[in-house]
């Protein structure tokens, strides 16, 4: 999400990490079934600062497993070890990411710092024995999609350009769940889709105009990206149809990012998805989606 104080040694470890990649070569197997009680799990968190629990009164410092933390990474860890299974965390997720490359340069040329990408600087990095992988993506970019329309990217046809930044965050997508699967075969991939940013409390100072666009960004991803996955099989956390996540009780000070009631509600459905025998298909529509007036 936001840029934090992790910010510059997240971009250090990020770019050391970058040396190391190595190839992925596609080797098909069947994803990993819902973990079982007492099972062996090897679990990929790829987000933003999200993963790294920003906003909880314990966040971690990105790439440790922080044991005692309260976002909603470590709160997963600990209820499938509380069910006796046995948890090998890697926890990806760089604060300020984006999805992909282009989205990065994207913020660059409209003055966001955005130190990683998802499929360059984690994805590379999801163990090979992956048996559950979950992302949360979206967040940062429509952030940036919003900052670039403000900087006069789209012209006089912003519904337009908001439309050509969602198939492009798509197709982004994709690439990283074909990574995702060429790295981890047997994962397990559960996701999350987007609170309508444009109704939370950090945006209130906004003008109408361009929260009814980062309202329409988000929406967008979450119904033409990221919920058609259900149909594909994998399981979908529905954020955007649940009001909490844009309800300033679940939300730190800045409006955006969840506290620790926010990040506890998020493990709950994480963990739902996670332990789900098949994958619900999201609201098709819901009162958040239309929030914003």
């Amino acid at each position: 999400m936001k840029p934090t104080r992790f910010a510059l040694a997240t971009l250090a470890l990020a770019a050391a990490l970058a040396a190391g990649a190595c190839h992925s070569d596609s080797n098909p197997a069947s994803p990993s079934p819902p973990p079982s009680a007492g099972s062996a799990v090897v679990y990929a968190a790829i987000g933003a600062s999200d993963a790294a629990g920003v906003g909880s009164s314990a966040p971690c410092v990105p790439f440790t497993e922080c044991p005692n933390g309260m976002g909603y990474v470590p709160r997963i860890v600990r209820d499938l070890q509380g069910q006796g299974s046995t948890v090998a965390l890697t926890n990806l997720g760089i604060p300020a990411a984006v999805l992909s490359q282009r989205i990065q340069t994207l913020g660059e040329q409209y003055g966001r710092t955005i130190p990683a990408n998802f499929i360059e600087q984690e994805m590379p990095f999801v163990p090979r024995d992956a048996t559950l992988v979950t992302i949360f993506a979206g967040a940062n970019d429509v952030n940036t999609i919003g900052a670039a329309i403000v900087g006069g990217a789209a012209g006089s046809d912003p519904a337009g350009y908001i439309d050509q930044q969602v198939r492009a965050f798509g197709d982004d997508f994709q690439a990283l769940l074909g990574g995702i699967r060429n790295r981890a075969p047997s994962a397990r991939i559960v996701v999350a889709n987007l609170p309508n940013l444009g109704a939370m409390p950090y945006a209130a100072s906004y003008s109408s105009t361009r929260r009814r666009l980062l309202q329409k960004a988000s929406v967008a991803i979450t119904t033409q990206v990221i919920n058609p996955l259900a149909g594909q099989g994998i399981p979908v956390v529905d954020v955007q149809c649940d009001s909490r996540y844009v309800t300033r009780s679940y939300l730190s000070s800045d409006g955006f990012h969840p506290n620790d009631t926010g990040y506890a509600a998020m493990a709950a459905a994480f963990l739902k998805a996670i332990r789900a025998s098949s994958a619900t298909p999201p609201a098709a529509s819901c009162p958040q989606m239309t929030a914003v007036k």
